[in-house]
């Protein structure tokens, strides 16, 4: 039988609309299997039991005309809350890390497959930083993904200000990363930055 060989994890950090799901999906191009938390969550709440608990806990009108979660509205309430906040954590969290560890013995079995990336939100505030053999923080500065954010329609300042609150500090997150990667210029910058991160990573075993 042959010994499973471990890939390298590594974790995105950085703040709200910083570009992380672009540096991950650089590393996608690499050979990289990226995990995307926030898809899990989007679908993991859609489901019966979880869907059934948060409207238990926030009220039937989080629920739209179709019955299903208003995420939009969700997060209205929860991120002016903190003890929402922790509650909607409570119900979510545990099924999104469970489908996660799943995903990461999936591809570790995988020959292909050069190393594991974490795009989660919450990385670091959920304890999931010391599962990770290399910690990427995405700088950017807060002119630029406010821009990014009011172009998608997700959030103003006052709305981005009040959701990283509830975060870790993008200095704190500084410290505890190994690589950073400059994203307040062009993509062609960001990918030859994840190119040689990347080409570090793999040399170094």
């Amino acid at each position: 039988m042959s010994t499973l060989v471990k890939k390298p994890v590594i974790g995105i950090l950085g703040g709200i609309c910083s570009g992380k799901s672009t540096v991950a999906a650089e590393f996608a191009k690499l050979g990289c299997k990226v995990i995307d938390a926030d898809e899990i969550a989007k679908k993991l709440i859609e489901k019966r039991n979880i869907k059934e608990k948060i409207a238990a806990s926030f009220g039937q009108d989080i629920l739209n005309k179709q019955g299903k979660i208003d995420r939009r509205k969700l997060a209205g309430v929860v991120f002016s809350d903190g003890d929402k906040l922790s509650l909607l954590n409570s119900i979510i969290h545990p099924p999104v890390l469970t489908r996660i560890e799943q995903l990461i013995k999936r591809y570790n079995r995988q020959k292909r497959t050069r190393a594991i990336v974490l795009d989660m939100p919450l990385l670091a505030e959920v304890g999931w930083a010391n599962r990770c053999n290399r910690l990427i923080f995405v700088d950017c500065k807060q002119k630029l993904r406010l821009k990014r954010a009011k172009k998608k329609g997700i959030f103003n300042r006052n709305q981005l200000k009040k959701r990283e609150n509830f975060q870790i500090s993008l200095d704190r997150k500084t410290e505890i990363s190994d690589n950073a990667i400059n994203n307040n210029f062009d993509f062609r910058a960001l990918a030859k930055q994840v190119a040689d991160i990347f080409s570090c990573i793999v040399d170094n075993g």
